[in-house]
């Protein structure tokens, strides 16, 4: 074996994994927003990123699974309220229009499980939300959201596995919320 092989990677992320019923009431919510000639997210690829470790290897998959196994925090409620568009990357997304503390102390719990394992942080502000979809032209800021609520009791490590059907989304682990 050549000592140029290059070492198996995962592209991975932490996230807010919906159960069944929030799912289905994120797509409704997404289909209302944005109708049907949208090529919207699929439904089982819906979540809310927490934070994005990107392409790691083994070892650093490990440390973030053994250092995000020692947070303690309590579970909280959410309230996606909000529907924005980011124009540049041409996102329409639906998020909460207040944030719970207790998700800003899950962010920051798993900024400092990136610095344990040694993964840069990100530099953006931090902004909660579903991306809905993607390669949007534009999302009409008079639409009406209906409140969505959702009772965050855990959190996932999640990989982005590419597929000849395009992206898919695979919890690996996940913490429940005990603190």
């Amino acid at each position: 074996m050549s000592s140029n092989t290059r070492e198996n990677t995962q592209r991975l992320f932490f996230a807010l994994w919906p159960n069944a019923e929030v799912r289905a009431a994120l797509e409704e919510a997404s289909l209302s927003l944005l109708g049907k000639r949208v090529k919207r997210i699929p439904a089982s690829n819906l979540h809310i990123t927490l934070a994005f470790a990107g392409s790691v290897t083994v070892r650093v998959r490990q440390c973030l699974e053994a250092a995000a196994g020692n947070l303690t925090l309590a579970p909280f409620d959410l309230i996606l309220d909000h529907s924005g568009y980011w124009q540049r990357p041409r996102i329409a997304w639906l998020g909460p229009t207040h944030t719970p503390p207790a998700l800003w102390s899950l962010v920051g719990g798993l900024r400092t499980v990136f610095e344990t394992c040694g993964l840069p942080l990100e530099t953006r502000p931090y902004q909660p939300h579903v991306t809905l979809a993607r390669k949007v032209s534009r999302l009409a800021s008079d639409v009406p959201v209906t409140p969505l609520p959702w009772s965050i009791r855990s959190f996932s490590l999640v990989e982005s596995v590419n597929t000849p059907h395009g992206v898919s989304y695979q919890p690996l682990v996940t913490w429940t919320l005990e603190g």
